[in-house]
């Protein structure tokens, strides 16, 4: 080495961390015999360090022998299953070696560990190109470009497939502009050919062209609504048909706690591999429970046969219907001393409806700054894009009739407008049905 002072053998990770540091600094420097010899001096004290299996790993990947690099990943991902970096650098390997299925099952093992890994989300959606899965591909490198906070320069190593995701992204977006072209083109003929400014504007949003700074929903944003948190009560004036069947609707629900407890399911479900964030606690928990009637637009039928005046009386709402998506209708029942953490909805295009029903004390709702207490038979809608939160503080569960309806506020060209362009962004993508949170 360049440097005759001995080295003294590594005897903690640090060590480990700071010689092959060392190397890689040579080998930036243009020093690659110099680089070299550091690590093989690392190897041979610590042979079985995953950081070192790993460097020699990448070194190899780098020459070409990716039967070797893949032989030296996969010793560290032994050493150090819970390092997602090490799971995408075998997957790198097995890309190179054509093992394409091993390639996809280590990448979602690293995106399972960080959902929000930035070279796991590139080499995926690389993956999903190579296999011809286009659009699968897109939507990938969405997450991926969405990862990269605004204005923060990319990472220099990665510039390149970045921009390869940007231009994957575009062109998937005119595609999917052009497959809305003749649906919404009579759509706006139906209703006089008159502009649609805020549906234009909406689908903008929606196809990455402008970005929303009202309200956050985690879907679609429709511009030009008010961020109103709780609405006028004269907005719907079918809310007293509906808290006029309360007792009726409470009478269901209690019998469906004692005949039908296995049909209540965790309202949150999130799969593995996505970001749970805030919802880590209560994800797949029974704390926080629902009785579906309607779920993202499937009827619940069976359910719906033991309730039949909920049923009955939600025929008075003016709820959405979206193929794949709406209406949704279920018992939610919050259990005792639990907290729904603040969260938004996917959509301003739709309110949430709650209809009280069992209501102990000590329970409470904040919308924006709005904090309210559910008053059984009293109905409210609020606009669930707008940061909110619930709590149960007591000793007994929490029970209320919970449903989506169209924003009063959309005429309905706009609402036929968001149905088709919902619907078909759903299709274009075979998007799963998937939680309203």
């Amino acid at each position: 080495m360049s440097n005759p002072t001995p080295i003294p053998p590594p005897s903690t990770d640090a060590d480990v961390l700071r010689l092959l540091q060392a190397s890689k600094i040579e080998a930036e420097a243009g020093r690659q015999t110099e680089s070299d010899q550091i690590l093989s001096y690392v190897a041979r004290h610590a042979p079985g360090h995953p950081a070192v299996l790993n460097e020699l790993g990448v070194r190899m990947l780098g020459r070409g022998v990716a039967d070797q690099a893949h032989a030296m990943f996969d010793r560290a991902v032994k050493a150090d299953p819970s390092h997602p970096a090490l799971w995408a650098n075998l997957a790198s390997s097995l890309a190179a070696l054509g093992r394409r299925d091993e390639e996809r099952e280590a990448l979602e093992t690293a995106l399972k560990l960080e959902p929000r890994h930035l070279g796991a989300l590139l080499q995926k959606g690389a993956h999903l190109e190579v296999v011809g899965a286009q659009r699968a591909a897109a939507r990938v490198y969405q997450d991926a470009l969405a990862t990269i906070p605004p204005g923060a320069p990319p990472p220099p190593a990665l510039a390149a497939a970045l921009a390869h995701a940007q231009a994957i992204v575009e062109a998937d977006y005119q595609e999917l502009a052009a497959a809305l072209d003749q649906p919404l083109t009579a759509i706006r003929q139906q209703f006089g050919g008159k502009e649609q400014r805020r549906a234009d504007r909406c689908l903008d949003i929606l196809f990455g062209k402008a970005k929303p700074y009202v309200s956050t929903p985690t879907f679609m944003y429709f511009p030009e609504l008010p961020s109103i948190e709780f609405f006028e009560r004269e907005a719907f004036p079918w809310f007293a048909a509906l808290e006029a069947a309360t007792d009726d609707i409470r009478g269901e629900l209690s019998r469906v706690l004692i005949a039908d407890r296995p049909g209540l399911q965790p309202y949150v479900d999130y799969a593995d591999g996505l970001p749970i964030d805030q919802w880590k606690e209560l994800n797949r928990s029974r704390r926080w429970s629902a009785y579906f009637l309607w779920n993202q637009g499937a009827a619940q039928t069976a359910h719906q046969a033991r309730c039949p005046k909920t049923v009955a009386a939600l025929r008075h709402a003016d709820q959405p219907v979206i193929l794949q998506r709406a209406p949704t209708a279920f018992f939610s029942i919050l259990d005792a001393n639990t907290k729904i953490p603040p969260h938004v909805g996917a959509t301003n295009t739709r309110l949430t409806v709650h209809l009280p029903l069992i209501v102990p004390p000590g329970c409470g709702f904040r919308v924006g700054n709005t904090t309210r207490e559910w008053v059984p038979g009293r109905a409210w809608a609020f606009d669930d894009t707008i940061n909110h939160e619930a709590w149960n503080l007591s000793d007994t569960p929490r029970a209320i009739l919970l449903f989506d309806v169209w924003n009063p506020l959309l005429s309905i060209a706009e609402r036929e407008l968001v149905r088709a362009a919902t619907e078909i962004y759903v299709q274009h993508y075979g998007l799963p049905p998937e939680s309203s949170l």
